[in-house]
């Protein structure tokens, strides 16, 4: 039987130099996760613009499941500009659809079987807050819950990080943002040992931390499981930590080792960085 697996926040368009593309974290996760044999459903809203509508067709068009409420808002984009490595930076638009997720009977229904949750920290920037986290606090308590922080601009504190942290089974984090937490928390200068420390804090299964072009680290109470990243020619990386995160989740729940899940989730995240956008096929 197919895992139920979601990503709630922002659904949107990244405006990209050669065109725009649809993305947003969590149904990047979902669309990745439905891609390798799942059913993957991605929660958010959009406006009742053009901009909305197509996006209601692609996700059609892609056959990924979905709660996608319409709002007064407007739909969300973000100027994404890349680097020489293609290595993207955001300005994000502000009140708008995603931003106003609307907690409804369908997503409670869909929580309660729901196998496994991805939520970041975006999305907590504004109302969409109480819908996430009542979406987290309504699954059965052995569904996995991974917070993907996905720090972006000053879109968080400490309350919403430290609040998200005590919902979550597991935290993906990359190499800038653990430095921000570790900061913030007081948890020192050394990567894993500030994984381990968050480990301890907050009950965490594991910690997944990413490394980029470096490679990753899987952190739990008592082992650190490196992995590297073999030749990519990177086209842009949008998208692919999301990738990484859905690959790990699909692993870990049909019962593979953190190592053998750390190596699909990596594998995932490199074909993405390989293709142009963050939902190729």
């Amino acid at each position: 039987m197919k895992k139920v697996i979601v990503g709630i926040g922002e659904i949107l368009w990244d405006m990209l130099p050669s065109g725009k593309a649809l993305g947003g974290a969590p149904a990047n996760f979902a669309y990745h996760a439905m891609r390798l044999g799942e059913e993957g459903w991605a929660v958010s809203a959009v406006g009742g613009d053009a901009l909305g509508r197509e996006i209601l067709d692609l996700v059609a068009s892609k056959k990924l499941n979905n709660l996608i409420a319409l709002s007064d808002k407007p739909t969300g984009t973000v100027e994404v500009e890349l680097d020489s490595r293609g290595v993207p930076s955001y300005n994000i638009m502000e009140d708008v659809a995603w931003d106003n997720i609307p907690f409804t009977p369908e997503m409670e229904e869909l929580a309660k079987r729901a196998d496994a949750v991805c939520f970041g920290s975006l999305v907590q920037r504004m109302k969409s807050r109480e819908s996430v986290l009542r979406f987290v606090r309504a699954m059965r308590p052995e569904a996995l819950k991974v917070f993907d922080i996905n720090l972006r601009q000053h879109y968080y504190d400490r309350e919403i990080i430290e609040e998200s942290l005590k919902l979550a089974d597991i935290l993906k984090i990359n190499d800038e943002e653990i430095r921000i937490v570790a900061g913030m928390l007081g948890l020192g200068d050394d990567d894993a040992a500030a994984c381990r420390s968050l480990v301890a804090d907050y009950g965490l299964k594991l910690v997944i931390l990413t490394r980029g072009a470096e490679g990753s680290e899987v952190v739990t109470a008592d082992e650190v499981i490196p992995q590297a990243v073999g030749p990519v020619d990177v086209v842009d990386t949008v998208g692919a930590g999301d990738a990484f995160t859905a690959a790990f989740v699909v692993a870990y729940l049909r019962g593979d080792s953190l190592a053998d899940a750390q190596r699909l989730a990596t594998e995932t995240a490199s074909y993405v960085c390989s293709r142009k956008g963050a939902m190729p096929i």
